[in-house]
């Protein structure tokens, strides 16, 4: 094929396409049509009757009470639920940093200090230690509880999870935490 027959099929896939999105903008100028200022009938939706305690703006946000949390929690449960978390991290003495942070003696230590891993800025900036109740708030949505961490993981919705995996990771330290 030589570049006279490349260069008349090219002219023909533009005419086609200029004919197309010429038709489209004709048909635009000869089928206008004026939308009404007002709509042609309205619905009356009946609007529900609110209590003052309804209406009053909920400014203060659900406290956790930790301690009834972690007595509904098992630590052979929060072994299984970890299996989730064991893709990214080690819990084992001594163990290396994978994708995340080496997490045993994490109950009570400070935030984003593990030697060896580089954090994301969100959580090497976070002045927390890893509290019972930084660690519930965490595990049920990371990126919620710290924005801008870099740690892509879902969360666990199940109070009895996130439960269990805290009474787990507290389990696997060199001195675990009295509970609350």
């Amino acid at each position: 094929m030589d570049s006279f027959e490349i260069n008349k099929i090219i002219a023909a896939v533009l005419m086609v396409a200029l004919i197309v999105i010429g038709i489209g903008k004709l048909s635009n100028i000869i089928f206008y049509v004026e939308k009404p200022e007002t709509p042609g009938y309205s619905v009356d939706v009946e609007q529900p009757v609110l209590t003052s305690a309804q209406t009053a703006p909920k400014t203060t946000e659900e406290k956790v009470d930790i301690a009834s949390l972690m007595a509904m929690g098992d630590p052979v449960l929060g072994e299984k639920v970890f299996k989730k978390c064991a893709a990214c991290h080690s819990i084992v003495k001594g163990g290396k940093n994978n994708i995340g942070p080496a997490l045993y003696n994490v109950v009570g230590r400070k935030v984003g200090i593990v030697d060896g891993y580089k954090y994301s800025k969100a959580l090497s900036g976070y002045e927390k230690e890893w509290t019972f109740e930084e660690l519930n708030g965490y595990l049920l949505k990371p990126a919620k509880w710290i924005k801008g961490t870099k740690m892509a993981f879902a969360g666990l919705r199940k109070e009895k999870d996130r439960a269990s995996v805290i009474l787990y990771l507290n389990q696997n330290s060199d001195s675990p935490l009295q509970l609350p």
